[in-house]
């Protein structure tokens, strides 16, 4: 995402509950491979068919109790508590103003792209035109944000054809995770452990990714 102009935010794709779109795992601070699920329980009001704009918390009093206690719990007597704590305050106030899912989810990564200095552009998915195909979706996407190149991760890289892509002109680069996602038991674990172990400032100088304006 650092190395992006625009982040898509794909919210009109089918739910995956096994996934990490309404969890996340948090890393102890001195011991990340020791983790817990946070899960932020939601209503499918089409079943597996729901897609993530259309999910609502099922208990958005309970998740906002949950959330706050759980993240200070971890990381409340950490050295850059202070920083991080304002990053929980905004998606706890996003869960009190606001049952959507994906409105949520939205809340919690700006307010840390805020604070490491990116200034790229966000955008919905839902809002552009694309054809339904993974591939396809995905190089429609890129073309109606103006790009010219799609950055893939690496677990995207598995399934992903680059075909669509050459059809509309487009290149597909794959760049290599950021430094701090090799270090023990961070693959798996939420950003607020880096957060709240090292600081905004830290995490900046750990990616190694100079923020410049979007283009």
């Amino acid at each position: 995402m650092f190395r992006a102009d625009v982040w898509v935010v794909l919210d009109d794709v089918q739910f995956n509950a096994r996934d990490y779109q309404h969890r996340a795992r948090l890393a102890a601070p001195g011991d990340p491979e020791s983790q817990r699920w946070l899960t932020l329980p939601v209503h499918r009001p089409r079943g597996r068919d729901s897609r993530i704009d259309e999910l609502t918390l099922a208990d958005p009093h309970g998740t906002h109790r949950t959330v706050s206690r759980l993240v200070r719990q971890y990381y409340g007597r950490c050295t850059h508590w202070g920083g991080t704590a304002g990053i929980v305050d905004e998606v706890l106030t996003a869960l009190a103003l606001n049952e959507r899912l994906a409105v949520v989810a939205e809340v919690s990564v700006r307010a840390m792209l805020v604070r490491l200095g990116w200034r790229g552009a966000v955008v919905r998915s839902s809002d552009l035109p694309s054809r339904d195909g993974r591939s396809e979706r995905l190089a429609d996407l890129t073309a109606a944000v103006g790009a010219g190149t799609y950055l893939c991760g690496r677990g995207g890289a598995k399934y992903l054809s680059e075909h669509p892509f050459l059809e509309r002109g487009l290149r597909v680069r794959y760049p290599p995770p950021p430094p701090l996602s090799h270090e023990r038991g961070l693959r798996t674990a939420s950003a607020l452990w880096a957060f709240a172990e090292r600081g905004a400032e830290g995490v900046r100088d750990a990616l190694a990714v100079e923020c410049v304006p979007a283009r």
